[in-house]
């Protein structure tokens, strides 16, 4: 990914944030089938930044069969984006440009064979997203039977790690008071992810 030096992130807790927070990621590999992207919910461990992501497929989904004994695989995480006007800058002139959060995630993808990991990773998975609600649901309300049934649909993947790359496009070559201008723009919009980009632009400022 290019990533120009002011816009570079390397701190872990930023980088794991953005994939606990934005784990519906892009699962990318190259091998028999060519170019081959799926888009799958990750769930990492504790380290900061992650070690190993997990992740579970169809077993129908002829994605998984590349793997083999590994693959070098790639997974994206996009963090909040929006659109920026040049209308909302305070400097003349200017042009329109993105501003976003991407994180990239390399490394060696294996098949996790044993139907332990793949209830692990399925019940890891759905504590993550049930994480936070009055009454979370869990796998443990289900039949055994009926759970073991379908968890022979799906294949789970283990992403071992080997370099991560963080990128937080947030206007930081810009003047603050451009940079100001475009976080009032994107609060006006009145839209969701206008208004995480703008959180998130915010947060640059502070840091400065």
């Amino acid at each position: 990914m290019y990533i120009p030096e002011h816009f570079a992130e390397a701190d872990p807790e930023a980088l794991a944030a953005v994939i606990r927070d934005h784990n519906f990621g892009t699962l990318i590999t190259s091998g028999a089938q060519g170019l081959f992207a799926t888009h799958l919910p990750f769930v990492a461990g504790n380290e900061r930044p992650p070690r190993r992501l997990r992740a579970h497929m169809a077993k129908a989904n002829p994605h998984w069969k590349d793997v083999g004994e590994g693959i070098d695989a790639l997974a994206i995480f996009q963090g909040p984006h929006a659109y920026i006007s040049p209308s909302w800058y305070v400097s003349r002139p200017r042009v329109p440009t993105w501003n976003y959060i991407s994180v990239h995630v390399y490394g060696q993808l294996c098949l996790l064979s044993d139907p332990k990991d793949v209830l692990d990773t399925l019940a890891r998975t759905v504590a993550h997203q049930e994480d936070g609600r009055a009454e979370p649901w869990r796998m443990a309300s289900l039949p055994e039977s009926y759970l073991t049934g379908m968890a022979k649909n799906v294949v789970a993947l283990e992403l071992l790690v080997q370099r991560i790359e963080g990128k937080f496009k947030l206007g930081q070559n810009m003047p603050e008071a451009d940079r100001r201008g475009a976080i009032a723009g994107l609060l006006a919009e009145g839209e969701a992810t206008a208004e995480d980009t703008a959180e998130a632009m915010a947060r640059t400022l502070d840091e400065d």
